[in-house]
């Protein structure tokens, strides 16, 4: 990727999480602060590291009609976030968390990131169609721990993830999965995703496709209608069970339905949703409250937050942006 013409796309639900279930950071009013504090200088060590042009950073937006109406089990039964403490006696709570990202939103407001929120779209299909249309001759880094994200990775665009606290790129995606990019929601339509209880096709994983299916591993796309094709002449050199799960109408059925439900395109995004991430793109603005966000800060009686640092960065990241 070119180090000219940078920007971070940050998805922001899943970074704050992380840093909430695990920050042990408290204010001096006794509240629980760690997805501030954690997501807030996480951001600024990034900006270092990448050194950006514009940073965008997408919330989710009340989840996707058009996902629950193709599949209403989609993401139900979801566990929450585990809880990583240093201490017992201060629970988890819907306030809390409510309150610090309602802290986190108003503090990035303060600096020059545009924040996005679309109602009723999720982040992943915002953040998919920035990549592929609106943002398409941008170097980008989004920051997830979001697999969702890998089938965008290309020449341009990479994935920072705060799990293996690395860069994701075409070469670690196949050396980790055995298969491309550009092949990865096909190959997670085949074999599902738990995590947003998307079934699959039961004793079908990630490895498995890549044995018996060598296209995978390769940069072109793999369509559902070869790989079905490509079932059907495995079945007459293989006795495989798996092919025969694969050749029932069912599971493929289940196979197109899934490609629906993970495919990070404009099929799950309305016309009025992609106007208001136009909108928010094409007026980004470059302003700085430095003043304000120490008031904020001190309000709510949150240490460790280093605005010194922040303003440097951000100042750097103005000048850059406003070229």
């Amino acid at each position: 990727m070119s180090i000219s013409n940078r920007i971070i796309i940050i998805d922001a639900y899943n970074l704050f999480t992380r840093h909430y279930v695990a920050h042990p950071g408290m204010s001096k009013n006794g509240e629980q602060v760690g997805g501030i504090v954690g997501f807030f200088n996480n951001m600024l060590r990034l900006i270092e590291r990448i050194n950006p042009e514009k940073i965008y950073v997408v919330w989710e937006g009340g989840g996707s009609k058009r996902k629950r109406d193709l599949y209403p089990e989609y993401k139900k039964g979801r566990r929450p976030a585990k809880m990583n403490r240093y201490y017992d006696d201060l629970p988890d709570s819907v306030e809390n968390r409510n309150f610090q990202i309602k802290i986190l939103i108003s503090l990035l407001s303060k600096f020059p990131v545009t924040q996005i929120y679309v109602e009723g779209s999720e982040a992943d299909d915002a953040i998919g169609y920035m990549a592929k249309y609106k943002l398409s001759n941008q170097n980008i880094v989004v920051i997830s721990s979001d697999h969702d994200f890998y089938q965008l990775i290309s020449d341009r665009l990479i994935i920072w993830s705060p799990t293996l606290k690395s860069f994701v790129n075409t070469q670690k995606v196949i050396d980790r999965f055995g298969i491309h990019p550009n092949n990865f929601c096909l190959a997670k339509s085949i074999s599902g995703d738990s995590s947003d209880n998307i079934p699959g096709i039961k004793g079908v994983s990630f490895k498995t496709l890549a044995k018996y299916f060598p296209k995978f591993s390769k940069p072109d796309d793999y369509l559902i209608e070869d790989f079905l094709s490509d079932v059907e002449e495995l079945k007459k050199t293989k006795k495989l069970k798996i092919l025969d799960k694969l050749s029932c109408i069912f599971e493929q059925n289940t196979i197109y339905r899934n490609w629906k439900l993970v495919h990070l395109d404009v099929n799950n995004i309305t016309q009025m949703q992609v106007k208001k991430i136009n909108e928010k793109v094409e007026n980004y603005e470059f302003s700085m409250n430095n003043i304000g966000a120490h008031k904020l800060l001190n309000e709510n009686g949150i240490l460790n937050i280093d605005l010194f640092k922040a303003k440097i960065l951000f100042k750097n990241l103005k000048a850059k942006g406003n070229k």
